[in-house]
């Protein structure tokens, strides 16, 4: 099997917001170790960074899968303790973020599953300069999952 999912993803979900919170906060606590007291210039930022992160992070990042393998004709799909076997033939729509950090593939499912109607997963990329390229394993199970419809849908 290949994994076909960032592995950055471990970083993003566990690693990054905790770094990113201390960082907030250590102005803040900087300023009060000197003066004693806490002041708005120093609290301001710290708040909107957890604001931030509190709001978007479970929007783009939480909610992506830990792993994602590829397995010919189903995808082998892990997020926390849940682990699930997905046929491509029961994959209704295959979409791909191009302009978000860090880039997205959602699978829409014909049927819920443990993980629910959606999975959604951050694909493996090369490097590129282009802003607006297509993901290359997007492409793929565009292609893979239609061709897995119409032999599903064949009598």
């Amino acid at each position: 099997m290949k994994r076909i999912s960032s592995k950055q993803t471990f970083f993003l979900k566990r690693i990054f917001p905790v770094a990113f919170v201390a960082l907030a906060f250590a102005p803040l606590l900087l300023v009060y170790s000197q003066t004693g007291s806490f002041h708005a210039g120093a609290v301001a930022p710290a708040i909107l960074i957890v604001f931030v992160l509190a709001v978007i992070y479970p929007k783009l990042i939480w909610n992506l899968a830990d792993e994602v393998y590829d397995g010919g004709d189903y995808l082998l799909v892990k997020r926390g303790r849940l682990e699930e076997r997905i046929a491509l033939s029961d994959i209704m729509n295959v979409d791909s973020s191009v302009m978000v950090n860090p880039p997205r593939i959602t699978l829409r499912l014909a049927r819920p599953g443990k993980l629910g109607n959606e999975v959604v997963f951050s694909p493996v990329r090369p490097m590129t300069l282009n802003p607006f390229a297509r993901s290359a394993i997007a492409e793929d199970l565009i292609v893979r999952v239609d061709a897995a419809r119409v032999k599903r849908a064949k009598p």
